[in-house]
């Protein structure tokens, strides 16, 4: 019994340990994901357009996604979703995205990636906790610039826009077989339990102070582009 009592609190620290760590990896990864929204939808030549991020249904941000290998590449990475509801912006939905790709690639690569999801097909899949981007129109790389081109199609029928911001040795982004889905740790770090994804993204759950600064980011960029859109019609 004495020994049995030391294992058993070696384990409760263990675990006490491992929740501080997780909600110290979900803070820096908030805090990254809100760096890389402000930045990349501010920059003026190569950013979002205003009316690609006012038309996106929903947004998700995905810091330092690792995409490399030999041969057969992959990607991993973890990041925060959120979707538009009738009172703004949903509290965060912890998202992870993982995935192979075939073709002769050599190397890492850290990429930080935000998906706009455009319509209503690409939140459906969303709101299902999981689902494999593939086929015709799934996902395609966004336009770039202050204003997305009139010759482009984004407004078709394309669920996911995606923009990326390479730091590594390899050019481009294909998102093709990836596989996205609610990173239940980091859900249950902040949120206290296994909260549903659907739950979550359909605004039915309050933002964690943990959470502010993030939601703040998606706010002010949103009316960014919002007012910018609205400035752009007067002049017509």
């Amino acid at each position: 019994m004495k020994r049995i009592i030391p294992i058993l609190l070696m384990g409760c620290l263990g675990t006490f340990a491992w929740g501080g760590d997780q909600k110290e990896d979900v803070a820096a990864r908030l805090q990254m994901s809100t760096d890389v929204l402000s930045q990349m939808t501010s920059a003026p030549d190569k950013g979002i357009p205003e009316e690609v991020l006012d038309g996106a249904k929903c947004i998700a941000v995905v810091p330092h996604l690792i995409k490399g290998g030999f041969i057969i590449g992959g990607k991993h990475g973890r990041g925060i979703a959120t979707c538009r509801t009738a009172h703004g912006w949903s509290a965060p939905a912890f998202i992870s995205i993982g995935g192979g790709s075939a073709g002769l690639q050599i190397g890492v690569e850290g990429v930080d990636l935000i998906m706009l999801i455009m319509n209503e097909k690409g939140m459906e899949q969303l709101l299902s906790s999981k689902f494999q981007i593939s086929g015709e129109g799934s996902a395609a790389a966004g336009p770039v610039g202050r204003h997305a081109s009139a010759g482009t199609d984004w407004k078709m029928d394309t669920e996911i826009l995606s923009y990326s911001r390479s730091k590594g040795i390899f050019a481009g982004l294909t998102l093709e077989g990836a596989v996205i889905e609610q990173d239940s740790d980091s859900t249950k770090s902040v949120y206290g339990h296994d909260t549903p994804f659907k739950t979550v993204l359909l605004g039915k759950v309050a933002t964690p102070e943990v959470a502010k600064a993030f939601m703040k980011a998606v706010a002010e960029a949103s009316h960014k582009a919002k007012v910018q859109e609205a400035r752009e019609g007067d002049k017509k």
